[in-house]
């Protein structure tokens, strides 16, 4: 086992530009090895993505704006146009790696109007302000998770009983995480929280990812099955719920790793607040209701062989592996954002919320 320790020491994400590679965690790997990855081609990025070496939609952003900079730099174009050519191939290819997490294909778009807005530059000065625009992606995915851990805290008391499902703390993101910044924010100002985790079925986010870092960061930390959180709900020893999201739909319907659904009905039952902690690049006002989030499906062997020296399945089993499940907006208590609490009837208060972050870009502008 590596010293969990060492995991603080490392950016989840991170771009090498003199060496023109993507630098990752290998989250495959945890918490048996803990392994750098160094990603020098396109076809090694989007497997890396595709294989969930690199995950989590914050981090998926980052990584997403990265790789498209490292790209262009090997565009062969002597204009804006073959330029322009090049990157929407590059930005196809990308966003076919994880169809759910709405923060590859955000970063790429917003990669691609940095782009467009250099049309008039030389093809160098385009690839210098791709670099500049993946930078800020980075910084802002840390100041966001740092504000939504500000905000949830404020929802929180010392002692509760948390609850946590699959990663969204720092290995999800850069720094802090988004459900798992308040709980890290809570432990530096003497909170005293008890964390309970969920293994996660069938990849072990949970328990492979979210446990060793909060561990790593001297929390106070319970795994557990996916199927006990009924008892301990049941039994009094949960406060609150904090959960990530891959997407959210305009109506806040909200896509997250599979088994949040359960959980949330579950909360819903004993009356114990579920909070879904969303970047403003997570959430999709595009897409009106959940029925319209694609569900990435998996590959059979992630349930049936994946953890075991034998298969655990009879031989021609049919497998059912969505990567997420959607919780429909009444399940949700609230979401927590980088710039507030976003409660109850959704659609108008995250209609507000981007009038109003629009209006402050205005302004700053």
């Amino acid at each position: 086992m590596p010293d969990l320790n060492a995991l603080l020491n490392h950016d989840t994400v991170a771009l090498d530009d003199t060496h023109n590679e993507l630098v990752i965690i290998d989250q495959t790997l945890l918490p048996g090895r803990l392994a750098i990855a160094r990603l020098k081609n396109q076809e090694d990025i989007w497997e890396a993505i595709k294989r969930l070496r690199v995950r989590g939609a914050p981090a998926l952003g980052v990584a997403a704006a990265c790789a498209i900079y490292l790209a262009a730099k090997n565009f062969k174009a002597r204009g804006y146009e073959e330029f322009a050519q090049s990157f929407a191939h590059a930005q196809s290819y990308l966003n076919s790696a994880r169809p759910t997490a709405v923060n590859v294909s955000w970063a790429l778009g917003r990669m691609r109007q940095r782009m467009q807005a250099c049309a008039h530059l030389s093809v160098n000065a385009i690839v210098a302000a791709l670099k500049d625009e993946a930078m800020a992606i980075r910084d802002e995915d840390i100041k966001a998770c740092l504000a939504i851990g500000e905000h949830g805290l404020s929802l929180l008391k010392p002692g509760y009983g948390l609850l946590t499902h699959c990663n969204a703390g720092r290995l999800a993101t850069i720094k802090y995480g988004t459900a798992t910044a308040p709980m890290y924010l809570g432990a530096q100002r003497g909170y005293a929280f008890k964390i309970f985790v969920d293994e996660t079925r069938p990849l072990l986010q949970g328990a492979r990812l979210t446990a060793s870092e909060l561990m790593a960061a001297g929390l106070d930390v319970t795994l557990i099955c996916d199927s006990m959180a009924a008892s301990l709900m049941r039994q009094g020893k949960i406060d609150a719920v904090l959960v990530g999201c891959d997407r959210v739909a305009a109506n806040g319907d909200a896509a997250n790793k599979i088994g949040t659904l359960p959980l949330a009905i579950v909360a819903k039952h004993f009356s114990v607040p579920i909070y879904f902690c969303a970047p403003t690049a997570s959430i999709d006002m595009r897409t009106a209701d959940g029925k319209g989030i694609a569900i990435e499906q998996r590959d059979a062997s992630e349930i049936t062989n994946m953890w075991y020296e034998e298969t655990m399945a009879p031989a021609g089993c049919q497998v059912f592996n969505p990567a997420f499940d959607v919780t429909p907006h009444s399940l949700i208590t609230a979401f927590i954002t980088e710039y507030g609490l976003v409660h109850p009837p959704f659609f108008p208060a995250l209609q507000k919320l981007f009038a109003e972050k629009t209006a402050a870009a205005r302004s700053k502008a």
